[in-house]
């Protein structure tokens, strides 16, 4: 069953709100990495020692920059549309895809291990975990906008000319 041409590609306004929810899920990442790091730092240096994740020594959540600025790309490749930027856009969530699967294995392996932290610094390994779980959903989001916006910008890179002249016929197709 093939799919009709109004099928295979984004509008111009899901491209936009694709691009937003990117946007907004960077700058929650950012600012999730800044508040462990002011967590994080505020540790008492106790018996056991501070709590200091993989994804907190990485910057796990610092790569929230990524998924920013393939969200502004989004945007360009909306406004003015090229096969050269809609190429590097779609390098760009290729990228994000890379960085968001590598970030969820990260804080799920932070999260399968935890080690006894002292009295005083429990508090803030517990709210730091918690921070951890909640992004681990975000990147998984991240991860599946990224995916979506590449599969169809494979299909736009893809699109031959013939199907231009069809433009008009594929708008009077009934969405599957």
């Amino acid at each position: 069953m093939a799919l009709c041409a109004c099928c295979t590609k984004v509008s111009e306004a899901d491209s936009l709100v694709l691009a937003a929810i990117q946007i907004m899920i960077g700058i929650f990442c950012v600012f999730m990495w800044y508040l462990l790091l002011i967590l994080y730092m505020g540790q008492i240096k106790g018996v056991f020692g501070t709590y200091e994740p993989i994804t907190y020594k990485t910057g796990c959540s610092l790569w929230g920059i990524v998924f920013i600025i393939s969200g502004i790309t989004i945007i360009r490749v909306t406004r003015h549309p090229s096969q050269r930027l809609l190429t590097y856009a779609m390098l760009m969530n290729i990228l994000c895809i890379i960085v968001a699967t590598i970030s969820t294995i990260l804080t799920v392996v932070e999260l399968s291990s935890f080690e006894s932290v002292s009295y005083r610094n429990y508090g803030q390994a517990k709210l730091g975990r918690e921070i951890s779980r909640v992004l681990v959903s975000f990147y998984t989001l991240e991860l599946c906008i990224a995916f979506t916006y590449t599969i169809f910008g494979c299909v736009g890179l893809v699109t031959r000319p013939e199907d231009a002249q069809f433009s008009s016929v594929a708008q009077l197709c009934p969405i599957l």
